[in-house]
C-alpha cells in the first residue's frame, strides 16, 4: 500500500506542476508573498477564470462562447494564465502610479487600458458609456456640482441663518464620488514597514475607489471592477442585480428596489439558485427564466437553438432610448457620453430647457431612439407576446410624458417664486432654499421613482412609494409655500 501512496503523491505533484506551468514566473513571485500577506486576494484569484485558462485557450473557443474579444494577444501573455503580474505590470510607462517592488515595475490601479489587452471591444463600448464619464459629468458641470455641494456640504446656524460650508474631498469620495468615481492621483512615495522589511509605496489621493467614472493615473476613465469585482472578476456577480444596487438603490435612482418588487425580481429571488450565471452565451429559458439588469442592458443572449437575441454590450444605454433619471426632465440619451458639452438656450449645461424642451442638437434623434427601443423589445419578446411588449412600452412612454408634465408644473411654481423675488434663483444657487429643495425632490425622487416603476413593472413605486402620490403632494406643498412666501412679503 505504501507504494500506492507514493504513486499517488507523484501523480498529484505532476498535476500541480502541469497547472503551475501555466503561471508566469512573475506571478509566481507575487503569489509566494501575497498568499500570506493578502490571502483573500489570492484566494479570489484562484477561484477566478483568469487563473484557470490562458488567453490562447480562450481564443480557441467559438465566437459566441468567447469572453475574450481580442483577435490575438501578445505572445508573452498568450500561454500563461492572467495573474497578478499580467495586470499589475501592464503598461508600466503610462501609469504614474508605477513603482519598483521586489524587482518589478508594479502599479496599484489596474485600469480599462490594461484590460483592453484581452477585452478591447468591451473597453471601446464602455468608453461610449455615460457611466465612464460619471466623474467628469458631475465635477465639471457647475449645476450638478452645486447640487452635490448643497447635498453634502455641512451647514452651520449663525446669526439666525443657515450657511453652507464647503464639502471636503473625503466627504465627496465617501458619498457622491463613491459611485461617480474619484480622481486618483499620485502624491509621492511613502516608506512602510512590512513583513519583508521596509518598502516604499505610492501615496494615492482619491483611493480607494471602484467608481465607474474613476479617473485613473494612466489617463483612462472607468473601473471594470465596478461590475466585475476584483480579483475574481466574475461574470456571475455582474449578472446579478446586487452589484447594480450599490449605486442604483436610493430614491434618486431606485432601480434595484423597483426591480426586487417586480414580477421579474420575484422570479429571480425564488429561482436564482437554479440559474446558470456563468454560461456564455446566456440562453433564455435554459440558463435563466427572468431578466436581471444585465439581461436587459448588457448580456449576450441567445435562444435555445443558439440564435442571437441581443449582442453583448458594455455601452449600458445601447438598448435604451430614454434617459429617465437625468436632470431635470426625462429626455433622449445624449449623443456624447461627455455631457458637459451640452448647453441649453439659457447657457446652462442641461439636456433640456428649464421648461422641458429637449436640447435636440446634443441628443440622439428619433431614428436612433427607435433602433435602441427595437433592441430592447427583442429582449422582451424572448419571453413575451407582441401585444404584451407593445402595451408595456405604450404605458412607459405615457409615464415619461406625465412625469415631465408634473415636473414642469413644479418648475413653473419655482420660476414664479424667482420672478416675484421670494426666492433668489439664478445666478446664485438654485438648490439651497426650501422651495428649491422641494422642486429638486419633484424630479430627482418622485418623477424618477415613477418612471423606474413604469420601466420595470415596480407597481407601488409608481403610486404611493415615492410615486404619483408624492408628485401631487409635493406640488401642493410648493404651491402652498409660494403663497406663504408671497403673503409674508406682502405681495
Amino acid at each position: 500500500m505504501r507504494w500506492l501512496a507514493g504513486l499517488l503523491v507523484v501523480f498529484c505533484l505532476g498535476l500541480t506542476t502541469t497547472a503551475l506551468a501555466k503561471i508566469s514566473d512573475a506571478t509566481e513571485t507575487c503569489i509566494s508573498c501575497h498568499a500570506s500577506v493578502t490571502p483573500g486576494i489570492v484566494a479570489d484569484w484562484k477561484n477566478s477564470l483568469h487563473s484557470r485558462i490562458t488567453p490562447a485557450e480562450a481564443l480557441k473557443k467559438d465566437k459566441l462562447s468567447r469572453r475574450i474579444s481580442a483577435e490575438k494577444v501578445p505572445a508573452k501573455l498568450a500561454n500563461v494564465v492572467v495573474g497578478c503580474a499580467e495586470c499589475h505590470t501592464m503598461n508600466p510607462k503610462t501609469h504614474k502610479d508605477t513603482f519598483e517592488h521586489n524587482g518589478y515595475q508594479v502599479h496599484v490601479v489596474v485600469t480599462p487600458k490594461d484590460c483592453q489587452t484581452c477585452h478591447p471591444v468591451e473597453v471601446a463600448q464602455y468608453d461610449k458609456n455615460i457611466m465612464s464619464h460619471a466623474y467628469i459629468n458631475l465635477k465639471k458641470n457647475p449645476v450638478y456640482h452645486n447640487l452635490m455641494d448643497t447635498s453634502l456640504g455641512p451647514q452651520v446656524f449663525k446669526d439666525g441663518k443657515l450657511f453652507y460650508e464647503k464639502s471636503d474631498d473625503l466627504a465627496e469620495a465617501d458619498a457622491c464620488l463613491h459611485c461617480h468615481g474619484t480622481k486618483v492621483e499620485v502624491k509621492g512615495l511613502k516608506a512602510r514597514e512590512t513583513e519583508l522589511g521596509e518598502m516604499e509605496f505610492p501615496v494615492l489621493s482619491g483611493w480607494p475607489n471602484n467608481g465607474p467614472g474613476r479617473l485613473n493615473p494612466d489617463g483612462s476613465m472607468g473601473s471594470c471592477s465596478s461590475c466585475h469585482p476584483r480579483h475574481a472578476f466574475s461574470i456571475a456577480v455582474a449578472r446579478k442585480p446586487y452589484i447594480c444596487a450599490e449605486c442604483h438603490k436610493g430614491p434618486d435612482v431606485p432601480a434595484y428596489k423597483v426591480y426586487m418588487v417586480s414580477k421579474h425580481g420575484n422570479i429571480f429571488s425564488s429561482t436564482k439558485c437554479k440559474w446558470n450565471f456563468d454560461a456564455v452565451p446566456w440562453t433564455v429559458g435554459k440558463d435563466f427564466t427572468a431578466p436581471t439588469c444585465a439581461t436587459c442592458h448588457a448580456s449576450l443572449l441567445v435562444d435555445q437553438e443558439g440564435n442571437v437575441i441581443a449582442e453583448r454590450t458594455h455601452q449600458m444605454n445601447d438598448r435604451s432610448a430614454w434617459r429617465i433619471f437625468g436632470l431635470i426632465y426625462a429626455h433622449p440619451h445624449p449623443k456624447d457620453p461627455d455631457t458637459t458639452k451640452i448647453k441649453n438656450k439659457a447657457g446652462l449645461p442641461l439636456p433640456t430647457e428649464l421648461t422641458g424642451e429637449p436640447v435636440s442638437a446634443f441628443l440622439i434623434d428619433e431614428a436612433e431612439m427607435e433602433a435602441r427601443t427595437a433592441r430592447m423589445k427583442k429582449v422582451c419578446s424572448a419571453c413575451h407576446a407582441t401585444s404584451w411588449v407593445e402595451g408595456f412600452f405604450t404605458r412607459f412612454e405615457k409615464t415619461i410624458e406625465t412625469t415631465n408634465k408634473q415636473t414642469l408644473a413644479a418648475t413653473q411654481i419655482l420660476l414664479e417664486a424667482w420672478n416675484k423675488g421670494v426666492a433668489k434663483g439664478l445666478p446664485s444657487s438654485i438648490f439651497d432654499e426650501a422651495i428649491e429643495k422641494m422642486w429638486v425632490e419633484q424630479w430627482l425622487f418622485f418623477a424618477n421613482s415613477t418612471r423606474f416603476a413604469a420601466a420595470m413593472d415596480g407597481a407601488d413605486y409608481g403610486a404611493f412609494a415615492n410615486g404619483r402620490w408624492y408628485l401631487n403632494k409635493n406640488l401642493q406643498q410648493m404651491s402652498d409655500w409660494l403663497k406663504f412666501l408671497l403673503e409674508a412679503k406682502g405681495k
